[in-house]
């Protein structure tokens, strides 16, 4: 099983990563069994990746798989389609990665709105 936590700040207030590391772990699994109460017979081990361990294995920076923030108002204001109308409209350069609206992480949405205007541009040509 694996547990994607958002949000997590990449700077901790109390500390670092390196000493809270455990206590944040154990606090997630915590968390769950609340809702799960088997779940830590069912742990066989466990990691816990910070920040910093996204930035050094996937060169995520600052641990936004959306490579910006996303608020519940970009998605619903109409900012961020009018952003993709123009960014689809420079002569062929068709932008699809997780900072492209409507948001990334690994959801297709970015890449199958790409494809459309792909295929309107193809039909208007």
């Amino acid at each position: 099983m694996s547990i994607w936590a958002l949000y997590a700040p990449v700077t901790l207030r109390d500390g670092s990563w390196d000493i809270s590391r455990q206590r944040v772990g154990e606090a997630m699994i915590d968390r769950i069994g609340e809702y799960a109460p088997n779940i830590r017979d069912a742990i066989i081990d466990w990691e816990l990746f910070t920040p910093q361990n996204l930035e050094e294995r996937v060169y995520l920076t600052d641990e936004n798989i959306r490579q910006l923030d996303i608020t519940p108002q970009d998605n619903f204001s109409g900012a961020r389609r009018d952003a993709v109308r123009l960014s689809h409209s420079g002569g062929g350069l068709y932008l699809c990665d997780a900072g492209t609206p409507p948001g990334g992480e690994v959801t297709g949405a970015p890449d199958h709105n790409a494809a459309h205007a792909v295929l309107k541009n193809w039909e208007m040509a």
